[in-house]
Parts: structure tokens; C-alpha cells; sequence
């Protein structure tokens, strides 16, 4: 399968190679799942976090959960919380591409606004879980428990959320709307059995984690070259490399129209992606993850609190246009985003 110690020339071939062939695979995922979230009625809001968002993580989980059996919290940590950050800024990416008008305008949802509502509240446990007396029970902080159980209870609340009406966006000429957007009705989209339509999203989510595996591996094998701390290593680098698969998604699903899909799709996988700390948790043997991460993924998690935080402003006023064609938050996101690492790289290291 892999191996690390093959040269680096290999490492690189195979580092661009996994990356072309997951722009490829992605965008076919990307349409199962739109077509999934219409075929099933559970919306893209909703298919989107639970399947799109959930089928792209598996290389991070990966990445996490092995660095936390290998005795390495911080690259855990750090892999994930930087995941998250990473696809964050990757709206403001599929914000730039998007042309009609500011993204996160045309796409607004109150599910979105949920799934960032209980991202926030997963990473601040996990802040609490670090500041909080060292406590655990075979090995496992009483926190990560907790974590599982409130991603279970958020979902249910976005799914009971979708037409209860109690929030909805004001109608503008630029306003994305699901039901008006049904490839079906005009004969674009084809009409496979339900069982084939699952089978292929199996088989090409399948496809994406392979190829995202292949990616941690190799680009942490091409990091490790420049001496990186393991906050930097994980937070940055590999963090972005397994987040590739959602960068890839997600402007795939802005180029076919699904617009309330591309931001689901991060959001909803961001909420999932905080689950990695809880199976790192499990996986390091040394205690609790929490305590043994260090300062700067803990100063990373405040930085993606602080990102969601501005997508969620971004999506609660609904600026039409901005700065470059983008939203304010878009704008704050590159900056905030970029600033961030600036100071891990430069006064953390």
C-alpha cells in the first residue's frame, strides 16, 4: 500500500497525482449527494452535513486518530481543529468563484445557521475539557462522551428545523431556493433506481477517503522535510491537505447550482470534523488529549471559533456584494484565517 520511506520524488508524484484524481471523484460525489438531498427529501441543508460533509472527513479522521495512537496529541489535535479552520476559509473560496452574488446571501439557511450555532458549542467544550481538572475514566476525558452525544442532539435539531418556518430569509433576486432549483423538472437529471443512486455515493465516498489517506500520508511525509512544530504540521499543512476533498465538493456544488449544499456541506462537516478530538481522545493512550495537546491547538481552536463566528455574521446579515465580489466575512475570513498562522508559525513554533 503506502510506504513512508519512499523518496521524496515518489511522495510528491503521488501527493499532486491523489489531488487531480479527488477533483475528479469529488465533483461526481458532489452530484449523488444533490441528487440524494432532492430524491429523499431531506434537503441539501441536511444531506449535505450528514453524508457529504461526513464522506470527505475520513482522511482526517484518519490522519487524527493515528497520530493520537502514535502518542502524537498535538498532531491530532492540530489536524483536526486546523481541518475545520481550513474549510472554514474554503466558503470564502467557493465565495470567490460564485459570481452572482455574496455566497453565504444567496445560500441562506437556517439550517447552516444551527450547524455553525453547534460547532461553536462543540469547540468551546473542547475548551473546557482542557481547562478543566484532569479527570478520566479508562483513559478517556468525560467530555469526549458529551461531544458524541451533542453532535447526535444538534443534528436532530437541523432536521427538525427544516420547514418548521420559525426563521426564514428575506427573498431577494439573488436568494437560493431548494425547491425552485429541481434539475428533475426539467430533464437533466437521470432517474437510477434509489438503491444504484446510494451504491455509487458508497463507492465514490469510498474513493474519496482512499485518495484522502493517500494524500495525509504523503504530505506529511513532504512536511516533515522543513522541520514543522506539530501544531504547524497538523493545523496548516495536513489539516489543508485532508481538507481538500471539501474545497473540491464544495465548488463543485456551487458550479451545478447547489448552492445551500456547498455551505452545508462545510458546516455540517465542520461540526462533524470536532468528533476527531473525541476519537483522538479514545485513541491516546496517555491520558486525556485535552491536557496533553498544548497551547497551540488550543489557541487554533479559539482562532475557528473566531472564523465560525464571522461565517455565521456572514450568513445572519447577507451582504449582496463586498470586497472583490465577496461578502465582508469572506474578506475577514482570508485575513483573520492567514493572521492566525502568522502567529503560530511565527511566535508559537
Amino acid at each position: 500500500m503506502y510506504h513512508p520511506d519512499w523518496p521524496f520524488a515518489v511522495h510528491l508524484t503521488t501527493f499532486l497525482f491523489s489531488g487531480v484524481m479527488v477533483a475528479v471523484v469529488g465533483v461526481r460525489l458532489t452530484r449523488y449527494t444533490a441528487r440524494i438531498a432532492r430524491r429523499t427529501g431531506l434537503g441539501q441543508a441536511l444531506t449535505g452535513a450528514l453524508f457529504l460533509g461526513a464522506s470527505t472527513s475520513l482522511s482526517g479522521i484518519i490522519t487524527s486518530v493515528t497520530a493520537a495512537a502514535q502518542g502524537h496529541p498535538e498532531l491530532a489535535a492540530g489536524n483536526a481543529v486546523g481541518g475545520i479552520a481550513a474549510q472554514t476559509m474554503f466558503l470564502a473560496v467557493a465565495d470567490r468563484r460564485y459570481r452572482a452574488a455574496n455566497l453565504e446571501h444567496a445560500a441562506a439557511s437556517d439550517e447552516n445557521m444551527l450547524q455553525g450555532a453547534l460547532l461553536i458549542a462543540l469547540l468551546a467544550g473542547t475548551l473546557l475539557a482542557a481547562f478543566s481538572p484532569e479527570v478520566t475514566l479508562w483513559g478517556v476525558h468525560p467530555v469526549t462522551p458529551v461531544l458524541f452525544l451533542a453532535y447526535i442532539f444538534g443534528q436532530r435539531m437541523v432536521n427538525t428545523a427544516k420547514g418548521q418556518e420559525m426563521w426564514q430569509p428575506r427573498v431577494t433576486e439573488h436568494t437560493y431556493l431548494e425547491e425552485e432549483a429541481d434539475p428533475a423538472a426539467a430533464g437533466r437529471e437521470p432517474s437510477e433506481p434509489m438503491m444504484l443512486l446510494w451504491m455509487r455515493f458508497i463507492a465514490t465516498a469510498g474513493i474519496i477517503g482512499l485518495l484522502g489517506y493517500v494524500l495525509a500520508n504523503s504530505g506529511v511525509q513532504i512536511a516533515e522535510v522543513t522541520g514543522m512544530s506539530e501544531t504547524t504540521l497538523g493545523g496548516l499543512f495536513t489539516a489543508v491537505v485532508t481538507s481538500f476533498p471539501e474545497l473540491i465538493t464544495t465548488i463543485a456544488a456551487v458550479k451545478i447550482g447547489a448552492l445551500t449544499l456547498a455551505v452545508s456541506g462545510i458546516m455540517g462537516g465542520n461540526a462533524f470534523d470536532v468528533i476527531f478530538l473525541g476519537v483522538s481522545d479514545i485513541a491516546y493512550r496517555g491520558g486525556s488529549v485535552y491536557h496533553a495537546m498544548g497551547d497551540r491547538p488550543a489557541f487554533l481552536i479559539m482562532l475557528t471559533i473566531l472564523l465560525t463566528s464571522i461565517l455565521l455574521l456572514g450568513l445572519i446579515r447577507r451582504e449582496k456584494h463586498g470586497i472583490a465580489n465577496i461578502g465582508f466575512e469572506s474578506f475577514l475570513l482570508f485575513m483573520v484565517y492567514i493572521g492566525g498562522f502568522l502567529i503560530i508559525v511565527t511566535t508559537m513554533s
